[in-house]
């Protein structure tokens, strides 16, 4: 059973030299070095995404982390290989090697077999988390020696592997894997979700869309906004955006690329409504611009030139209890202080002054 005395100094915390196990996810290139170095200097384990820049950017992009504070912080890097060319499956381990060699506190993966990083990692001090989606998924992962396993829910905003809730998956994972740190994702967006992650065992939690409501994650204002408005019934599980990155289901806000498919029968990739077309110009990791597919996976940017509602707005269902945008560091403090002042009442404990203001 979890230790509800313990409140959110998990194991975890010491683990990793952190204060409270709020990760910011690593989400593309929204979750930049301002989010993730925000999220840790709050106090929790900010985390950049790294897989749209190619090998050699990623010590400049780890060094700008660097720059902004000395605490740890995270790379992300997605590594599906379905269907990838040798030399695209090449430039993936060249990605994550370049992150390893570079000594980051962790380096976090999604969507495929983690197996063949985990020795180098180990070698360099680098802990090896996984994201998951189903509890097969989850214990194969520890029998390849990862050092933490994120359990994602199907609640869950952006690129979503499982199919089951995460209030379900999470205490099933926490109990194979055990002692094994696991991290709950999905849904969760206040301190109440992290209070009752925490409350079935979760070390810590992984929150993208609380997140993209943050003055520091890169993209577009009315993206964000959208989240703020949004509700959990708003979003809708598809596999619409699928240029870049094909057969990856995710969830999404409903918009005018949602509705016109919807409106044409929903027929097929390749016989799509705009099929083909642009629905503006965005910056890509290299700092080119360029014109963005309709249909194509990408976060909008902040200078995006084009119409936000024909962009994938990615979001969980936590956009529900998701109702500003302000300083992440302000969204680690309120979510600790919120999380652990439940968890001090479920343990018939007097709030402590270390908690957060």
């Amino acid at each position: 059973m979890p230790d509800m005395a313990q409140g959110l100094r998990t194991p975890l915390c010491r683990d990793l030299g952190i204060e409270y196990p709020i990760f910011s996810a690593g989400m593309g290139t929204g979750a930049g070095p301002d989010l993730a170095a925000a999220v840790s200097n709050a106090g929790g384990f900010g985390v950049i995404g790294a897989s749209a820049f190619l090998p050699d950017a990623i010590p400049g992009l780890i060094a700008q982390v660097r720059d902004r504070t000395p605490r740890p912080f995270g790379v992300n890097f997605i590594i599906d290989e379905r269907d990838s060319s040798d030399e695209d499956k090449a430039i993936t381990r060249q990605q994550v090697s370049a992150a390893i060699t570079e000594r980051v506190a962790a380096v976090i993966l999604f969507w495929g077999d983690p197996a063949p990083y985990v020795e180098e990692a180990h070698r360099h001090g680098v802990r090896i988390i996984i994201q998951v989606g189903s509890l097969d998924e989850a214990k194969a992962a520890a029998a390849a020696g990862v050092d933490a396993v994120i359990a994602q829910g199907v609640e869950a905003g952006g690129h979503v592997e499982g199919t089951t809730s995460i209030w379900t998956l999470l205490p099933a994972v926490v109990e194979a894997i055990t002692p094994r740190p696991v991290l709950a994702s999905g849904g969760i967006g206040d301190g109440a979700g992290v209070a009752r992650a925490i409350g079935l065992g979760a070390q810590g939690v992984s929150l993208g869309t609380r997140f993209v409501a943050s003055d520091e994650f890169s993209a577009h204002p009315a993206y964000k906004q959208r989240i703020v408005e949004g509700t959990a019934s708003d979003t809708v599980l598809n596999e619409l955006y699928d240029v870049w990155w094909p057969n990856a289901p995710h969830r999404t806000l409903r918009n005018k690329t949602l509705a016109e498919w919807e409106a044409a029968g929903r027929p097929p990739s390749g016989n799509r409504p705009g099929e083909g077309t642009s629905i503006g110009r965005r910056r890509i990791g290299s700092g080119d611009i360029v014109d963005w597919p309709r249909y194509a996976i990408g976060v909008a940017p902040p200078d995006f030139d084009g119409d936000i509602e024909y962009a994938p707005l990615w979001a969980g269902e936590s956009c529900s209890v998701v109702n500003d945008i302000k300083p992440a560091g302000d969204i680690v403090r309120d979510l600790a202080r919120d999380a652990d002042a439940i968890l001090a009442t479920a343990a018939g404990m007097p709030e402590t002054e270390s908690r957060p203001s």
